[in-house]
């Protein structure tokens, strides 16, 4: 079984780098910041529209983003400004 919301097999490269990580090495931190807010809040708009068999996906994947975005914040240098 496939996991559509933790790996999708088509967010990585052959060579095995997620998609994920290229996004955010081209970003500043605080333009993943809202990169990681951004698709919360995209996933939470669309979960009774896209996927009617199973609504609970979008909101897991929008699970993933927050708690990606958590992560994020605990693990970098605090600053004001990014909050």
């Amino acid at each position: 079984m496939t996991d559509s919301v933790n790996f999708p097999a088509h967010y990585q490269s052959t060579n095995g780098v997620e998609c994920i990580e290229a996004i955010k090495a081209a970003m500043t931190t605080e333009e993943f910041f809202g990169y990681l807010r951004g698709n919360c809040i995209k996933y939470i708009w669309r979960y009774r529209q896209k996927n009617s068999s199973d609504p609970s996906e979008d909101l897991r994947k929008a699970r993933w983003y927050l708690c990606r975005l958590i992560l994020e914040f605990e693990t970098s240098p605090y600053d004001d400004s990014l909050a």
